[in-house]
């Protein structure tokens, strides 16, 4: 069995949450979110099938817009960006986002850059994937000290988007809105469910034997080293050179 990096885990999956979206835009300072959508992008050109738009900010080549986050803004309104991606220095249980501070507000005892765009994303992009590759209790809490972007609203709000999944560094998590929260999808190799209960603050449901998180097989790892890590160099070259680096 080939040897594999597990961010190249990360990356596969996130290119299988992404599979059908005809848009997909990702952040700044979002380079595993940014491959998994270019890796496909280049599976289905491979096959000969239609290939997603990626707009990337901060990027040249993988970016239609010019005038940044305005026309991301104006395009999710539209209705036609499919998927986007957040994070946050906390995420709970409800998929509720901080990304203000740890603490309690305003005398937060840690900050954040700030919500910025969140909760207008979170309410009308449909597919949101949450991403942190940090999985602890620090990150994954039970409650948010503060609400950047909520992941469910009250009956009578319309709200046509919202989180579909949650990917870390050990697990993947599906989000049921009719709980609503999380139920383990799969675990990453190299962790168990043990682990998985133990490094999450919030409850979450789970068979009683997960799966293992789906592994790129030899021809999708061709294309992940090769023209994905070509293409994400043009906005993230310390990245994509540095896993060039740890490859096994």
């Amino acid at each position: 069995m080939t040897a594999i990096h597990p961010r190249e885990i990360l990356i596969y999956a996130i290119a299988q949450l992404l599979d059908g979206v005809k848009h997909v835009a990702v952040g700044a300072s979002s380079p595993i979110p940014a491959a998994g959508a270019m890796l496909l992008r280049a599976m289905k050109a491979a096959k000969g099938e239609p290939v997603p738009r990626i707009s990337v900010l901060g990027s040249v080549d993988h970016n239609f817009f010019t005038n940044g986050s305005a026309e991301l803004f104006d395009c999710a309104a539209q209705g036609r960006i499919d998927a986007f991606f957040l994070g946050g220095g906390q995420i709970d249980g409800v998929g509720n986002v901080n990304l203000v501070g740890a603490g309690g507000y305003p005398q937060s005892d840690v900050r954040w850059p700030g919500s910025f765009g969140s909760a207008y994303l979170y309410f009308v992009v449909p597919r949101v994937i949450l991403f942190r590759e940090e999985h602890s209790p620090r990150v994954l809490v039970d409650k948010v000290d503060f609400v950047s972007a909520p992941g469910v609203s009250e009956r009578g709000v319309f709200r046509s988007g919202g989180p579909i999944a949650l990917l870390t560094g050990k697990g993947l998590f599906r989000f049921d809105k009719s709980h609503p929260g999380f139920i383990l999808d799969s675990i990453h190799p190299g962790y168990d469910l043990n682990e998985i209960k133990a490094s999450t603050g919030f409850r979450f449901h789970h068979a009683d034997q997960p799966s293992l998180t789906a592994r790129p097989d030899a021809s999708t790892l061709g294309l992940l080293r090769g023209k994905v890590l070509d293409e994400l160099a043009e906005t993230y070259g310390e990245f994509a050179a540095k896993m060039r680096a740890e490859l096994p």
